[in-house]
């Protein structure tokens, strides 16, 4: 059987990769769960598109990293949220906001499951934020949460 994997698989391969499986696999295991996805002559264009927003958020290598970090570094991020009158948000801080900010900020496009936060940030301040941008390479910013106008 043949498929297009559309999240990274151990032992099999990454996003965007087409991979030849036994049928029962396919059928019963990746394609259920959204790993996978039939392979067809249409669907091989949506790789293209895959394997490019993959490469756009790709660190090539520890010198990469160590360039994105030192960018995230200088960049000031601010965090507008809704909020009470004595501070307190109306949920949390997430990493897809964080990413957001960063961008808006001036910073490089991260994906947001390299953002690290230790306990969920629900309250107005400055809070420190870890980006994991390399197994050897990890970035701490500053994250200032505001309440939104």
């Amino acid at each position: 059987m043949k498929l297009i994997l559309t999240a990274p698989v151990d032992n099999l391969g990454v996003a965007g990769d087409i991979v030849e499986v036994k049928n029962g696999y396919g059928r019963n295991y990746l394609v259920p769960r959204g790993y996978a996805i039939g392979w067809t002559k249409g669907a091989e264009k949506q790789i293209e598109g895959i394997k490019r927003a993959r490469d756009a958020r790709e660190i090539r290598g520890v010198e990469h990293a160590q360039q994105v970090r030192q960018q995230l570094e200088d960049v000031a991020v601010e965090v507008p949220v809704r909020a009470s009158a004595d501070g307190k948000l109306f949920g949390s801080v997430t990493p897809s906001l964080i990413v957001s900010a960063i961008k808006k900020s001036g910073g490089p496009a991260i994906d947001k499951r390299s953002v690290q936060i230790g306990k969920p940030i629900r309250s107005l301040g400055a809070h420190n934020v870890g980006i994991k941008l390399h197994d050897a390479v990890t970035a701490h910013i500053g994250v200032t949460v505001v309440a939104d106008a």
